[in-house]
């Protein structure tokens, strides 16, 4: 079986997107491992701040329970339904990047989500959008579940932002970095 860092090292994506100490990031839909947040802490470091965003309350409440364990001070849990313009209780224009792993394909309202990923962004921040590509036994979306890249990208098109790469975290996802004009 793999491990979530074998299906997506997050740490060669942090690369790409330069993240680097004092960085202000959220992790749209961070999941109950985290697997986003926990390392973009450490990149972030003390000057930086890291938002865990879920909707799911017993989800989150696994996040901010490793956060008081651990000792990961730059933190912040959210309870937020990113679904919802306007709604994530983070300040517009003041991320200077956004992830969205494995989040969009569950989604009703895409669009509206990375709408709000977009409002978070400061000028010239990044949405990275991670999502299957194709199932992996019993894990991952059912086949009528998954999104398409192409799709993505016309939907961030639309909201005003602009691809400017592609990342290949591994066989079963494709990634998308798109920037806030």
């Amino acid at each position: 079986m793999h491990s979530g860092t074998a299906l997506i090292d997050p740490k060669s994506i942090f690369e790409i997107i330069a993240l680097a100490p004092g960085m202000r990031v959220a992790d749209l839909g961070c999941g109950r491992t985290g697997h986003f947040v926990f390392p973009a802490s450490k990149v972030v470091g003390e000057r930086g701040v890291v938002y865990a965003v879920e909707i799911v309350k017993n989800i989150l409440e696994s996040i901010k329970s490793r956060v008081r364990s651990e000792g990961y001070n730059n933190v912040q849990p959210v309870w937020a339904d990113i679904e919802r313009f306007e709604k994530v209780p983070i300040p517009s224009g003041s991320l200077d990047s956004c992830f969205m792993v494995n989040v969009l394909f569950m989604l009703t309202d895409k669009v509206t989500a990375l709408k709000e990923a977009t409002r978070l962004l400061k000028s010239g921040g990044t949405v990275v959008v991670v999502d299957w590509a194709r199932r992996l036994g019993p894990l991952g979306p059912l086949p009528e579940q998954l999104v398409l890249p192409e799709a993505i990208g016309r939907l961030a098109t639309n909201l005003g932002l602009k691809m400017v790469g592609r990342v290949a975290p591994g066989e079963y996802h494709f990634g998308l970095i798109f920037q806030k004009i």
